[in-house]
């Protein structure tokens, strides 16, 4: 069993809705794990957020400082010879995470559990939220202004593969086949079953590297079930699908050298279903990897 460092990535600033950097402090309340070293926190400033749909590059700089922050914090975590579990907010801060992880491994590879692609460029997105931009930045494909902090090396797109994408851009769907990123659809999992397109994924990630950085987004579940995340995607996975994906990473558990659990909106739940969901993900990970 490894040694976790938790690390609380306090932010919304990725997306025009608020909430998602309120998950972290939630989801880890009253953790008391023998196996837990740390647990740190870092807060994005928040004070005067833009919303404004025309501005692609929405809290641009606030998002850079807080995920340079935040790299600082996962390079710490490894050279103590920790695992680190970053726990989010919205998925921009990934760029911060896969980043400092593969700083430190050399070569990853990167499965993205979620319904979006993430995998916009600056020219692309219709929104300019930039939690639609992280994996395109991680893998290299979008390193305009996201990734000044980062020295070293960007994940490989043939080793790059997103499982559930269900919700994509036209537009992004074009920079994944320029890319030739392998994108898994629900309707994959629903066909082929979750445990069988794990396997495939984990497969393309670990070829010809040294590990995998895993990145598990909650919208990938349907939001009847999930309704707790910033921007749902309707028809997603079913919580036995949920579940049986977690499995995968503790089955495949030597070869995860760090995991983000992302996209938690304490404000967007209902009766906390996301809540009871979510937390049942985390500690069955942390007894577990």
């Amino acid at each position: 069993m490894k040694s976790i460092d938790i690390i609380n990535a306090c932010t919304d600033l990725g997306v025009a809705v608020n909430g998602a950097s309120k998950g972290p402090d939630i989801l880890v309340e009253g953790l008391n794990k023998e196996n837990i070293s740390n647990i740190y926190r870092v807060y994005a400033d928040e004070e005067n957020k833009e919303f404004e749909k025309d501005n692609k590059r929405k809290n641009l700089k606030k998002l850079n400082e807080f995920n340079e922050k935040l790299y600082n914090i996962v390079l710490k975590s490894i050279d103590d010879g920790k695992f680190p579990f970053v726990i989010g907010g919205d998925h921009s801060l990934v760029i911060a995470s896969a980043l400092a992880s593969i700083k430190k491994n050399k070569s990853l590879g990167i499965i993205w559990i979620d319904a979006h692609g993430d995998f916009n460029t600056f020219d692309t997105t219709m929104t300019g939220n930039i939690h639609g931009l992280p994996l395109a930045a991680i893998a290299g494909y979008e390193k305009r202004e996201l990734v000044s902090f980062h020295n070293g090396n960007h994940y490989r797109y043939e080793n790059t593969v997103i499982v559930g994408g269900r919700d994509i851009d036209p537009l992004e769907v074009e920079n994944l086949k320029d890319a030739g990123v392998k994108v898994f659809t629900t309707d994959d999992i629903r066909k082929d079953g979750m445990e069988k397109v794990m396997e495939e994924a984990i497969k393309i990630a670990s070829n010809g590297t040294e590990g995998i950085h895993m990145s598990y987004d909650l919208d990938i579940i349907d939001p009847k079930l999930a309704p707790g995340v910033s921007i749902p995607a309707v028809d997603g996975i079913n919580l036995d699908e949920a579940y049986e994906a977690v499995d995968m990473i503790i089955k495949h558990k030597d070869k995860v050298k760090s995991l983000d659990l992302v996209e938690y909106n304490p404000l967007r739940d209902i009766d906390d279903k996301t809540k009871v969901i979510a937390r049942k993900i985390l500690e069955r990970l942390i007894d577990n990897i």
